[in-house]
This record gives structure tokens, sequence and C-alpha cells, in this order.
């Protein structure tokens, strides 16, 4: 799979970037090296290897979520640097 230089520059407008020309042709190396990396990972001859779900045992280990009342809401607000109607008060994040 060939990458185009609009390809690029569309994802770069997706992601809010700017782009300066060295920087486009630079993405573009970049990404085709990848794709290609991928094409030959998907043509490996895997034919006659084993499932294998990992590389070794290791697995999750999930806890139960106890809930649990916080009966000092002053004493957990304390240290906040800024707090409306006795919740934490933080900067709007999204435009």
């Amino acid at each position: 799979m060939k990458v185009s230089k609009e390809e690029i520059l569309r994802m770069a407008n997706l992601a809010n970037l700017t782009l300066e020309e060295k920087e486009v042709q630079e993405y573009l190396n970049n990404l085709q090296e990848i794709l290609d990396f991928v094409n030959i990972i998907n043509n490996a001859n895997v034919d006659n290897l084993d499932i294998t779900i990992g590389a070794n045992g290791a697995k999750n280990v999930f806890r139960k979520d106890d809930v649990e009342i916080f009966e000092d809401n002053e004493a957990l607000l304390i240290n906040a640097p800024s707090k409306e109607q006795n919740m934490f008060k933080i900067p709007k994040v999204i435009n």
C-alpha cells in the first residue's frame, strides 16, 4: 500500500496538526516504512505454528470493586486547588 501526500495532510488535519513541507515528507516516509513492515508481517508463513495466547503464563488479575462511603468530604477537598459545590473544580479540557 502506497501512502500519498494528500492522505498525510488529511490525517494531519484530523489530528489538528500544522505540518511544514519537510515534515510532510518525513511523516510520509515514516508511515510508509510502518506499512511496509506490516505487509511483511501479514505475509509471514504461520501455517505450521501452534496457537499462542502469550509468551508466558502472566494474566490479568482483577480485584473486586468495593464501594466505600467517605464521610469527611471537607478533609478530602482541603488540598483541592479549586472546589465548587463540594466537588473538585477542574479546567475545561474539551473545546
